[in-house]
């Protein structure tokens, strides 16, 4: 899973938590390796997903409400967390706000899944030293909340996704230009207005939502991030 093929199934190891928690708590000699261990679960009415290849120092922590917190370090590894719902929406407006400080390869996006057919999703809001749009096949543009996206396709083959490894695609919208990382950032984003600019190019979804989140990235890099979903 690196940045450069469009990264991250955030194939996560399921559990539940109680809440306000920080999952880190308990994990011991793990924890001294890599940081928080991957996870899955519920916090506050919201779902979370936390995955990571255990490679890079990164702590992920669940605050009061949609918050999350995100810091990692070390420029190594690969790592997705945040908050959302699962089973996600097809119709739901998201609004996110908080800090984004990437130092490298990170995306901030709202990021899901769904079922037949198997699709991984993003709609980047911003990103850190790498573009996604640099590496796929573009569809088309859209104009979405009073911002312009880049519409993009691609493959992910024999890779990891919600059931297991598989082959599947990888729809795109990227904000262009980009929200500005490096501090203090929010937005609204109306999902149905990508979807149904995907649908319109022939990029359809499965018909069953699995989760769907805010969710902040890193692969070999650095950064911390404090978000508020709701």
């Amino acid at each position: 899973m690196k940045f450069s093929s469009f990264v991250i199934a955030a194939a996560a190891v399921a559990s539940s938590i109680a809440t306000p928690v920080n999952v880190t708590e308990g994990f011991g000699e793990l924890l001294a390796r890599g940081g928080t261990p991957s996870s899955t679960g519920t916090s506050n009415g919201y779902y979370y997903s936390w995955w990571t290849d255990g490679a890079a120092q990164a702590t992920y922590t669940n605050g009061g409400g949609g918050q999350y917190s995100l810091n990692w370090s070390g420029n190594n590894g690969n790592l997705v967390g945040g908050k959302g719902w699962n089973p996600g929406s097809a119709s739901r407006t998201i609004n996110y706000s908080g800090t984004y400080q990437p130092n490298g390869n990170s995306y901030l996006s709202i990021y899901g899944w769904t079922r037949s057919p198997l699709i991984e999703y993003y709609i980047v809001e911003s990103y850190g030293s790498y573009n996604p749009s640099s590496a796929a096949t573009r569809k088309g543009t859209v104009s979405c909340d009073g911002a312009s996206y880049d519409i993009l396709t691609t493959w992910r083959y024999n890779a990891p996704s919600i059931d297991g490894t598989q082959t599947f695609q990888q729809f795109w919208s990227v904000r262009n230009p980009k929200k500005s990382p490096g501090g203090s950032i929010s937005g609204s984003v109306n999902v149905a207005c990508h979807f149904n600019a995907w649908r319109n190019l022939g990029m359809s979804l499965g018909t069953q939502h699995n989760y769907q989140i805010v969710a902040t990235e890193g692969y070999q890099s650095s950064g911390s991030a404090t978000i508020n979903v709701a």
